[in-house]
């Protein structure tokens, strides 16, 4: 039986509104440079029914697909950008603000002879 993904089922709307979006904005650069939705498939390597599907923002096209759109349209840097962790202001102050403790727990006092 197959397992029913949440995710797909009800996704959080801010998530599929930014992937509508995002959709959205591939096809204008797309059409910008006035390339076909085959000759962005054959660029990055897919087929073209991943790219129709990545430009409407489907919440099961791979972000691979979502990348190398980018990547075909020479924005990918800026998806870097988003992602940096120097710019994650609430996760350093959260990270900060934390007791910090060591990952793992010594091996002091485990026998290592078997």
């Amino acid at each position: 039986m197959t397992r029913i993904n949440k995710l797909t089922e009800a996704p959080p709307y801010a998530v599929e509104d930014t992937l509508k979006r995002l959709g959205a904005n591939l096809r204008t650069a797309r059409l910008r440079r006035n390339l076909t939705i085959q000759d962005v498939a054959e660029k990055i390597g897919t087929g073209s029914r991943a790219v129709a599907h990545a430009e409407k923002g489907k919440l099961t096209t791979g972000v691979g697909v979502y990348a190398a759109l980018l990547w075909a349209c020479d924005l990918l840097g800026q998806l870097s950008e988003v992602a940096d962790p120097a710019k994650d202001d609430e996760g350093q102050t959260l990270a900060l603000s934390r007791d910090r403790e060591r990952a793992r727990k010594s091996n002091e006092g485990i026998d290592n002879d078997f």
